[in-house]
């Protein structure tokens, strides 16, 4: 309806921007099947009153085959009352398209890298990580259902002070394996996940690292733990169904091999430091410069220094100070790493950026879009997605120890204790920012409270009205795909009843909704939707069960029957079709 909406708006409003015209279901389904605010944001380049150009629009639309009524409203709102054979229309296209239903193909390919998790490998990833993770991964499943060429990226932060912290503590637990008696001071990690570790360093070493110098182990151990981790965050990962496309080293920024053409043997390699390329490159465009910022004027800022140093002018581009690069130690600071970070991404031909970060990292967001605007120009965009906490509760109450972590509770206890569907459901039935209450006892429950549970079953009872249909009609297919090609020729027009066609409005609206949420990277609106259809779905069996009239079979009727059940294939097909973009399972039983 929307490419109709905007071929009618068009010769009203020659040469003006109709992709600022929505078409949606009203708030109020009183108005009608859909609105249009074709009129409100074209006024101006129609230069008429939003008024006059919705009647005129209105006046043109009515002549549309599948429009049945238009109101104009208010100071220029339109509301389009569909012709019931539009829906059944709209079912036929999901039983055809069948798993494909929804799929659009708005992105046309573009290159989209969506960056999430990227957790310091210090440890096994906590319920906060997990959240990050299934919306990163919802949200990469999303943009490529509307077809938009997707790369999901774990960001490995193996350079720094943390990974040496871990090193350090990982080697108190190799002297642990080897016999002696060991103390975790302040400051290091204290979990029972380095025990194993350490024990593989006291196998493979012995007592050799007990005799080297620090400066010596520690780049060995460094790496041991690192490996190690990133190991255990990758399984911890599957348990999620999430495996990223690319994992990137933080490290290799600074000290990445590239072969030396002018070396004598192909085994010569010169150390290529890329955070220095980068700031060299921002400062031939003028965009870094040596020094001072001046003190804050109020608060205190966590970068500034009364020094001399190098600054990169983000000012320029948004952000409220400019930054530095570089420590008073000559080392590089976080920012300039992740400005090297952003830049090998746009070189990889990736100029639509999305990070999934923490809700801490609110502070951060600024100085980050303003160095990609730096580095990529108009072409080049960053979207960060802030993620807000999860509260852990069993049965209302904080869940607060692990047994393996100490201090936090795993993702890996969580998705064992509660499985991967409810855990990927839930995190995603709230919108990214919003706070999250997390309850263990809750999200296992049988009962429309439960959403998770609520949609999957809605899945799983239209498969089982499939099931009871066959002792009525004995040439209904069992196979699913035969099933859908014996249902293509149902009569839609059976389907009259006001719950029906609510219903059939619902599976409508689908492949629109796809295409909103991927273009505002909001995957909890599938989840919402889900709920919404999965509700009126139970709600009409409901009524069924009071009013024989209304159930999906009926005796001696095969004509509605085999029209009903078209009504629960559609069902089913875009239930199972969100749930799959959500990483979610689709049951055909509930036990």
């Amino acid at each position: 309806m929307l490419g109709r909406v905007r071929a009618a708006v068009a010769p009203l409003a020659p040469g003006a921007d109709l992709t600022r015209v929505v078409v949606e279901p009203p708030k109020d389904a009183s108005h009608g099947d859909m609105a249009t605010n074709a009129a409100m944001v074209l006024a101006k380049d129609a230069r008429k009153n939003p008024r006059e150009l919705a009647e005129a629009i209105a006046t043109a639309l009515r002549s549309d085959a599948l429009v049945e009524k238009v109101d104009v409203a208010g100071p220029g709102f339109i509301n389009l009352t569909l012709k019931p054979h539009v829906w059944g229309e709209a079912l036929h296209q999901a039983l055809a398209a069948g798993n494909d239903f929804g799929r659009s193909e708005l992105g046309g390919g573009v290159p989209v890298n969506v960056e999430y998790v990227s957790a310091n490998p210090t440890g096994p990833l906590h319920v906060g990580h997990c959240r990050g993770a299934v919306f990163g991964d919802a949200l990469a499943s999303l943009l490529a259902f509307a077809g938009f060429k997707v790369t999901r990226e774990y960001y490995i932060n193996d350079a720094g002070a943390q990974v040496d912290v871990l090193a350090r503590s990982a080697y108190l637990r190799y002297l642990e394996a080897l016999g002696e008696t060991i103390t975790i001071p302040d400051g290091l990690y204290p979990g029972d996940y380095l025990k194993e570790c350490g024990q593989e360093l006291a196998r493979d070493y012995a007592q050799e690292l007990k005799q080297m110098p620090e400066a010596e182990w520690l780049p060995i151990v460094r790496r041991r733990a690192t490996d190690m981790m990133m190991a255990e965050i990758r399984n911890d990962l599957m348990r999620l169904a999430i495996v990223p496309d690319v994992f990137f080293s933080e490290r290799s920024l600074i000290e990445g091999e590239e072969p030396d053409p002018f070396a004598p043997a192909a085994e010569h390699h010169v150390v290529v430091d890329r955070v220095a390329e980068t700031i060299d490159s921002l400062r031939a465009q003028g965009h870094v410069y040596e020094g001072r910022l001046p003190p804050p004027k109020s608060g205190a800022v966590e970068d500034w220094e009364d020094r001399e140093q190098t600054l990169f002018r983000s000012t320029a581009f948004g952000d409220d100070v400019d930054r530095p690069l570089k420590k008073s130690d000559g080392s590089y600071t976080y920012f300039a790493t992740d400005i090297a970070y952003h830049k090998t991404k746009l070189d990889r031909g990736f100029s639509h950026l999305i990070d999934v970060w923490g809700a801490d990292h609110g502070g951060y967001v600024k100085r980050m879009q303003a160095a990609v605007k730096a580095l990529g120009g108009a072409k080049a965009d960053l979207d960060v997605k802030l993620v807000q906490l999860v509260k852990l509760l069993r049965a209302g109450e904080p869940v607060k120890m692990s047994k393996r972590a100490g201090d936090f509770i795993t993702l890996r206890e969580v998705v064992d204790e509660v499985g991967r569907s409810a855990v990927r459901f839930d995190m995603l039935f709230r919108k990214n920012d919003a706070p999250l209450d997390f309850d263990l006892a809750k999200v296992i429950e049988h009962s429309r409270d439960n959403p998770v549970f609520y949609v999957q079953y809605g899945h799983a009872r239209g498969e089982s009205i499939f099931r009871n249909a066959r002792a009525e009609l004995a040439d209904l297919p069992a196979d699913r795909a035969a099933r859908v090609a014996w249902l293509q020729d149902a009569d839609l027009s059976q389907l009259d009843d006001a719950g029906e066609q609510a219903i059939l409005r619902r599976i409508a609206v689908y492949p629109r909704l796809i295409e909103a949420a991927a273009l505002a990277h909001e995957p909890h609106r599938v989840a919402f939707y889900l709920y919404e259809l999965a509700s009126e779905f139970h709600a009409h069996w409901t009524r069924g069960k009071d009013l024989p009239h209304l159930r999906f079979i009926i005796q001696n009727d095969p004509q509605k029957t085999k029209a009903r059940l078209a009504l629960v294939q559609g069902i089913v097909t875009v239930l199972a079709s969100g749930l799959a973009l959500l990483g979610v399972e689709a049951p055909e039983e509930m036990r």
